[in-house]
This record gives structure tokens, C-alpha cells and sequence, in this order.
């Protein structure tokens, strides 16, 4: 009899063993399938931008005409026809897809007005505050207004956590307009904001690829504004088209970080095409002959990233 408690102690320990290995079992089972459901970007029934939306440049510092002309074609190219594709106007068309869930038309992008700050009449050191100031010397109805800063202009946050940003104006009488600001990281950080174009600060060091334009720092900011823009017509006043928390969202091309061609992995932008006369990566074909390299866009139907190759 003195054997007896020992033993329904054991009996007792094998049960709670199976008992807890059935949960965490179950548990297992309810985490795999929990992983197995996608996470998509989906429409939060807020607006989007739609019908003629002019693209407003304010160029913030000095530069040339040539890089002024390389993102300006840039702009242009959204609504080209003609070009040959992969295309930026096809491009554009991945991210127009979005719009089958809001019941609206997607808007016809055109580059607008061109505004020149050469002198830097803030200084060159802008807060966000700064930025939006800046953006609001644009049109205020029909308008996405671009702040484009130089590469001895420092911007709040530059470098540290963002390459790029785009928000939106106060609700006034005026209208309401959404901006986006790029800066050119040339000089500050292009290991940061210009890969695949320079070697990147962290990770793989591959050799760094040739520029479509020539021009690191501003052909980085053709795809950080490609970025911006897609984010921006999408989800211009934070209820439109993102995934994930509102304070952080991952939008259209957010959402698709170092992705530019199929088969994309850290380190390696994907399968690009190559120009053979100039050695340049690209991705997409442009207005007057221009190439230039875009973000893939993410696929809210298949809860994947889209590239043009």
C-alpha cells in the first residue's frame, strides 16, 4: 500500500504530459494554419486619388538640367503611350489594379507645374514641418505635389529611416492635397537609397549595377519616387489601399522592399534586363528613350510581388 501514491502521482503526470502535449500539438496546428493565410494589402473605404491629378515638381537645391530632365520624363512616362513595353505606363497599370476595389476610375497622372528653390530659401537643413510647407507652394485641387531636395540638403529623418515619404495637407476650403518628398542621396547615403546602383551599407556586397541614367543619386530617386507615388495615389490620407498598423502601413510598392525583377532575394535585385550599349540595369522603358529601374508592385489577389521581368 506504501507504493500506492507514488503511483497515482505517476498516473497523474503521465496524463497532464499527454494533456500538454495535445495543446501544444493543437497549438502547433492552429500556427500553421495561421501562417498559411497570406497578408495582403486591402482597402480601408477611404479615399484614393482619381480623375486628372496633375504631378507638381519643386526642385529644392541645385540641379542640373539633365537630372531635372531624367525625373520630369520619368513623370511623364506614367501616361505614354507608345513606348515599348515593359514600360512605365505598364508598370503604372499594376498599381491601377487596386482600383477594382474602390469602385473609382484610376486617375490620369500628368506632370504638372515645375517650381525652382535653387537658393534653398528654408536653409538646407528641413524638418517635416519644412516639407510640407514646401509642398504646399503647389496647386492645392487635382494636385500630387512633389518635393525633390538636392544632395547637400539634409531632410528629418534622411537616411536614418526613410529615403522618401508622402503625405497629406489639413483639411481646408482650399482643398486638400497629397505631397510626397525624395531626396537625392548621391552624397549622404546612396549605399542606403540608391541600391542596387552602389554597394549597400549592410548585407551582401555584390558589384553594384550601372545607372540607366548615369546619375546614381538621381536614378535612385526615380525608384523611391516610383515608391512614393504608388503609395500616394493609393492611399493619400491614410484610408485608402495599405497593410498592416495605420501609424506604419506597407503600401503598393512599400510592401515589395529590394524587389525589381523575378527571382529577387537580399542582395540581389532580380532578373533585370541590360542595356548593351551601356552595360545600364533597367526594368522598364521610358518617354524619350529614357530606361529606368522601378519597384515591383505587390498583387493584393495573390498576395505576392508583381515585376515587369
Amino acid at each position: 500500500m506504501a507504493t500506492f501514491p507514488s503511483y497515482s502521482l505517476f498516473l497523474c503526470f503521465c496524463f497532464m504530459f499527454y494533456l500538454l502535449l495535445g495543446a501544444s500539438l493543437a497549438s502547433r496546428k492552429l500556427a500553421a494554419v495561421e501562417e498559411k493565410q497570406p497578408l495582403t494589402i486591402t482597402y480601408h473605404k477611404g479615399e484614393v486619388l482619381s480623375g486628372p491629378i496633375s504631378i507638381n515638381l519643386l526642385w529644392y537645391g541645385k540641379f542640373t538640367a539633365a537630372q531635372r530632365a531624367i525625373l520630369s520624363d520619368f513623370v511623364s512616362s506614367l501616361s505614354a503611350s507608345g513606348v515599348v513595353k515593359p514600360s512605365v505606363s505598364s508598370w503604372w497599370t499594376m498599381a491601377e489594379k487596386y482600383y477594382t476595389q474602390s469602385k473609382l476610375a484610376p486617375p490620369r497622372l500628368n506632370l504638372g507645374d515645375q517650381i525652382l528653390d535653387e537658393d534653398c530659401s528654408l536653409g538646407k537643413s528641413l524638418k517635416n514641418s519644412d516639407i510640407a510647407a514646401l509642398a504646399a507652394r503647389g496647386r492645392a485641387r487635382r494636385a500630387l505635389n512633389v518635393v525633390l531636395t538636392a544632395d547637400d540638403v539634409a531632410v528629418e529623418g534622411f537616411c536614418m529611416s526613410r529615403c522618401g515619404a508622402h503625405g497629406s495637407s489639413p483639411r481646408s476650403k482650399a482643398g486638400r492635397f497629397a505631397y510626397i518628398w525624395v531626396g537625392n542621396s548621391a552624397v549622404q547615403c546612396p549605399g542606403q537609397c540608391a541600391w542596387p546602383f552602389h554597394k549597400p551599407v549592410y548585407g551582401p556586397q555584390a558589384p553594384p549595377l550601372v545607372a540607366p541614367n548615369g546619375d546614381v543619386g538621381v536614378d535612385g530617386m526615380v525608384m523611391n519616387l516610383a515608391s512614393m507615388i504608388a503609395g500616394a495615389v493609393t492611399n493619400p490620407f491614410g484610408g485608402g489601399f495599405f497593410m498592416g498598423p495605420k501609424t506604419a502601413p506597407l503600401e503598393a510598392a512599400t510592401a515589395c522592399p529590394g524587389v525589381y525583377g523575378k527571382g529577387a532575394y537580399p542582395g540581389y535585385a532580380g532578373n533585370l534586363m541590360v542595356d548593351s550599349a551601356t552595360s545600364a540595369s533597367y526594368n522598364a522603358n521610358g518617354a524619350h528613350g529614357r530606361k529606368y529601374l522601378l519597384p515591383a508592385i505587390f498583387d493584393a489577389l495573390t498576395a505576392s510581388c508583381s515585376t515587369l521581368v
